[in-house]
């Protein structure tokens, strides 16, 4: 039986997390990846590590305080780690996750939703929390996917008036901190419009206001 990691606390401020935050692990390997999540020394923890054959391993408890998301913010919380579940996903980040890896992900996810009551907004990358910091789960994950099984946010279908929302209004109601509105655009396209680049675009606009749109639509779905 694998160890769990030591690198854990209580919750701060609540005890029901209501995000879940999705990582690369950024080393060789997942055996090193693990390793490093379950060194005290390291102060780095994630409840979950799914290894590239697609094995999900349990090292933090999920009512536990893992230490993975580090600073930012999301929706105006400041501690992501006492609201979050924390998943780390075994890639340098310099390739695209194995289909074993996807699939795990997707059942892991549907489990952790359903017992935390965490919605598809509430899926987010940890780029999404701390950008300009962070860039995981990065380009090459597919969000795509995700949001076609109902697993996060992804705004497919674009309608013309889909952008008559200003950028930041919109990067506002889905969850971004207020950063200055470069490094906020560039953590954006990383999730919704990976490759696009140069100034904003109407075309950023209108996704960000599809996105919005599906987040509002669902908090409100969630408290009626």
């Amino acid at each position: 039986m694998i160890p769990p990691s030591p690198n854990h606390g209580e919750r701060r401020g609540t005890q029901r997390p209501d995000l879940i935050v999705l990582h690369y692990t950024g080393m060789a390997d997942g055996a090193s990846a693990r390793a490093r999540l379950c060194d005290p020394s390291s102060e780095v923890s994630a409840h979950w590590l799914i290894l590239e054959d697609g094995t999900a391993e349990a090292l933090v408890a999920e009512d536990r305080r893992a230490w993975h998301a580090g600073a930012g913010s999301w929706r105006g919380r400041e501690d992501v780690n006492s609201h979050s579940i924390g998943i780390e996903i075994a890639n340098p980040g310099d390739r695209p996750f194995a289909a074993a890896q996807m699939t795990v992900l997707e059942d892991l996810l549907r489990g952790v939703m359903a017992r935390w009551g965490i919605g598809p907004a509430g899926v987010i990358a940890h780029s999404d929390m701390a950008p300009g910091r962070k860039i995981d789960p990065g380009p090459r994950f597919d969000w795509r996917r995700l949001g076609f099984a109902g697993l996060a946010l992804w705004a497919d279908r674009i309608s013309p008036g889909d952008n008559d929302l200003p950028l930041a209004a919109s990067l506002d109601l889905i969850g971004y901190p207020p950063v200055d509105p470069e490094t906020r655009l560039s953590a954006f396209r990383l999730r919704f419009r990976p490759g696009a680049s140069g100034p904003e675009s109407d075309h950023d606009r209108a996704v960000a206001a599809a996105v919005a749109r599906l987040s509002v639509g669902e908090s409100v779905d969630r408290t009626t």
